[in-house]
C-alpha cells in the first residue's frame, strides 16, 4: 500500500487531498484547503510552505503529486501560481518525498476520461472513485483527482514491469 498526496497549488487557497493506493483499490483519507491571509505575497508563500508542511507530518504520505501551472493569459497569475507550487513541492522535497507532476489535461484524462472536462465533473467523479458522500471544497477535490490521477499511473507502471518480467 501507498499513501500519496495530492496537491492543487494556489496563491490564495492551496488544495491538498490524501488517499491510500492499494493495486487497484483507492480509499479517502482526507483533504482540505491551506488558506492564505490578506497579507504579503512572500509571507503567503511561507504560509503555504508551512500549511503542507503540517500536513505531510500529520499524514505522512509516502509520495507526492503536484497539477503542473496552466499558463493563461495573464503572466503575473501564472508566475504566481508557480511559486505557490514551488512552495508547496520544496514542502515535499523537504520531507524527502518522490513528487510527481501532472498536466490538467492528464489529469482530467485520468479521472473522468476527457482532458477537457469541467470542473464539476471532475469533483463527480471524485466523489463517485472515493465513495464520498459530500462533495469536499473544489481545491480539496482538485487535489484528491491529482493524488488519484498519480496512483492510476503508479498502478499501471507497475502492471507494466510485471509484464515485463513475465516477459522475459
Amino acid at each position: 500500500m501507498i499513501r500519496i498526496i495530492g496537491i492543487d497549488p494556489g496563491s490564495r487557497v492551496t488544495g491538498y487531498g490524501v488517499v491510500d493506493q492499494d493495486g487497484q483499490d483507492i480509499s479517502y483519507i482526507a483533504s482540505g484547503c491551506i488558506r492564505t491571509a490578506s497579507s504579503t505575497f512572500p509571507e503567503r508563500l511561507g504560509t503555504i510552505f508551512s500549511g503542507v508542511e503540517q500536513v505531510l507530518d500529520e499524514f505522512r504520505p509516502d509520495e507526492m503529486a503536484v497539477e503542473q501551472v496552466f499558463v493563461n493569459k495573464n503572466a503575473d497569475s501564472a508566475l504566481k501560481l508557480g511559486q505557490a507550487r514551488g512552495a508547496a513541492i520544496c514542502a515535499g522535497v523537504n520531507r524527502s518525498l518522490p513528487v510527481a507532476e501532472y498536466a490538467p489535461r492528464e489529469i482530467k484524462q485520468a479521472i473522468v476520461g476527457r482532458g477537457g472536462a469541467a470542473k464539476d465533473q471532475v469533483q463527480h467523479m471524485v466523489c463517485v472513485l472515493l465513495q464520498l458522500t459530500a462533495s469536499p471544497p473544489s481545491d480539496a477535490a482538485d487535489a484528491l483527482a491529482v493524488a488519484i490521477c498519480h496512483g492510476h499511473v503508479q498502478s499501471t507502471q507497475q502492471r507494466v514491469r510485471a509484464m515485463g518480467r513475465l516477459a522475459r
